[in-house]
């Protein structure tokens, strides 16, 4: 699997688990964390959420113009891991949220979310430009030797993108247990256990008292045995230190995440020798070209572009229905599916469970198929991704038509008794992962390679950085999906994600000749 391939790929891999880490604990509790600290409703809480996430990847084209113009791409990658221990820092500090000081500590929380966005800005996109350049050199070497050996290391490209991409996912694998498991623990220890349902309900009632709505007191009363051993008397004071438990568990996940970073940074000083530097690079290349030569390389490089922002807005629609996972798919674990044996943060586990399993089954079958002379281009494979994405959610907006689902609010008005008769067993989740993981692996490795193959060589922070600012505009969008999962009957919402997965496909298959002629 890693013969052929540049010594510095794992290494550059196992420096970005760290950040993949804390990326993961962040995306499995933030939704849920924010309802639960502040009582915030799931519309506000996923816009912070879909604000965030743009936020990590418009930043990144602010760390790829830093990196390109100072060509300190070490340097920027690790001031990124210590801006990002910061920002974590300041979640692990376990205030608990009251009308009193609840309009300075959602302030605060905002900030350190903004701190971890930039740091992730300085690191994710120039560590991924440093890979892009690992291959750059080797197919510079491997030139030397002729075309035969220059096209055996062009093709190591997009499988060295794959295994970066599975190696990094081992941190997001086991990141989604953190939060669950100090919850349940904290919890355990002050002699109560989880409820999904209870932050909300507690909240609603600190604000309304008895003057709750009937169902909702009567949902509380119900589920407040289910986590103690004895009914308490003064429901306002137990609902409150419910809440300040529940939340102190998480805030203590965000300290797994700061030494993450630590470890990433430790991890990259001492292997750093390994990667490429630009600035020598550049500094050492001085070539004459002529009139026609310089015409003829900006055409092409004009090309290179369009065929670059095509591939951008695809990722876009992509990313805008795969990063569901962290809102309206988080909302739906929690709310719709019976989680009694699992909280549904940990569901985020399922996605890079499922990148580790399947990236070298892909491979072989990739590489199988260019052994055999039916290689698939890039350009193809990410519309097959698309395609995949769209049967993803065409399995799950049946399953939720077939149980007659309303929307999520209608839902969750119902009697406790008859909402966890109709909940749905975790297996769709799985269903849901898997099709959605396939997707991934076909567009997102795939994606950076594309990326690293058509961007300028002096530009490749930069493009790297435009391929994260894709994933931020279809972040941006993140909010649609909780507004239409609480509007619509749910089946109508996830034939929403259908339909622009569908309709991206088609229009990325209409390219794909376009595609292939620019990258040969």
């Amino acid at each position: 699997m890693f013969k052929g391939h540049p010594k510095g790929l794992i290494w550059a891999a196992l420096s970005n688990m760290g950040e993949r880490f804390g990326y993961y604990i962040m995306n499995a509790v933030l939704v849920l964390f924010l309802c639960s600290k502040f009582g915030l409703p799931d519309e506000s809480a996923t816009l912070i959420y879909s604000i965030f996430y743009m936020g990590i990847y418009i930043l990144s084209l602010v760390g790829g113009i830093i990196a390109d113009r100072s060509q300190n791409y070490k340097g920027t990658i690790m001031t990124g891991l210590f801006v990002m221990a910061s920002g974590y820092v300041i979640l692990a500090i376990p205030i608990t949220a009251t009308s009193g000081n609840i309009s300075w500590l959602l302030p605060v929380t905002c900030v350190s979310l903004f701190l971890i966005a930039f740091g992730n800005g300085l690191f994710k996109g120039n560590l991924q430009a440093i890979v892009g350049q690992m291959y750059d050199n080797l197919e510079a070497e491997e030139a030397k030797k002729g075309d035969k050996a220059l096209a055996i290391a062009k093709s190591k490209r997009d499988s060295g993108f794959q295994i970066f991409y599975m190696f990094i996912n081992v941190g997001g694998l086991i990141a989604p247990f953190v939060a669950p498991l100090l919850r349940s623990w904290w919890l355990q220890q002050n002699g109560m256990g989880y409820n999904a349902d209870l932050p909300a309900l507690f909240h609603q009632y600190a604000n309304e008292g008895v003057a709750m709505g009937a169902a909702a007191m009567s949902k509380m009363m119900e589920l407040i045995p289910q986590i103690t051993s004895s009914m308490p008397t003064d429901l306002q004071a137990f609902g409150s230190d419910y809440l300040k438990i529940f939340n102190e568990g998480v805030h203590y996940s965000f300290i797994a995440s700061v030494v993450a970073m630590f470890i990433s940074l430790i991890i990259f000083i001492s292997t750093k020798r390994m990667f490429p530097t630009p600035a020598k690079k550049v500094a050492a290349e001085s070539v004459s070209y002529t009139p026609e030569e310089k015409a003829a390389m900006a055409k092409e490089l004009k090309q290179r572009l369009y065929a670059m922002f095509a591939v951008l807005i695809i990722a876009v629609f992509f990313w805008f229905s795969f990063h569901q996972n962290g809102t309206s798919m988080s909302l739906f674990a929690k709310d719709f599916v019976n989680t009694d044996s699992l909280a549904p943060e940990i569901w985020q586990a399922v996605n890079p469970f499922f990148v580790i399993l399947l990236t070298p089954i892909i491979m072989w079958f990739f590489g199988n198929l260019a052994r055999k002379g039916k290689e698939i281009s890039t350009p193809k494979k990410i519309a097959i991704g698309m395609c995949v994405a769209g049967c993803a959610y065409l399995i799950i907006s049946l399953f939720c038509m077939w149980k007659g689902y309303p929307s999520a609010v209608q839902f969750k008005s119902m009697p406790a008794a008859d909402a966890a008769a109709m909940k749905a067993m975790p297996y769709i989740l799985i269903i849901y992962y898997f099709f959605m993981t396939v997707a991934e692996l076909f567009i997102s490795p795939l994606g950076l390679s594309f990326i690293s193959k058509v961007a300028p060589k002096n530009l490749l922070g930069l493009c790297q950085g435009l391929w994260l600012g894709a994933t931020a505009v279809g972040n941006g969008l993140l909010w649609i999906g909780p507004l239409l999962y609480n509007m619509w009957p749910i089946w109508q919402c996830w034939a929403v994600f259908m339909g622009v997965c569908f309709i991206s496909a088609i229009v990325m298959f209409g390219m794909v000749k376009w595609l292939e002629r620019v990258t040969k």
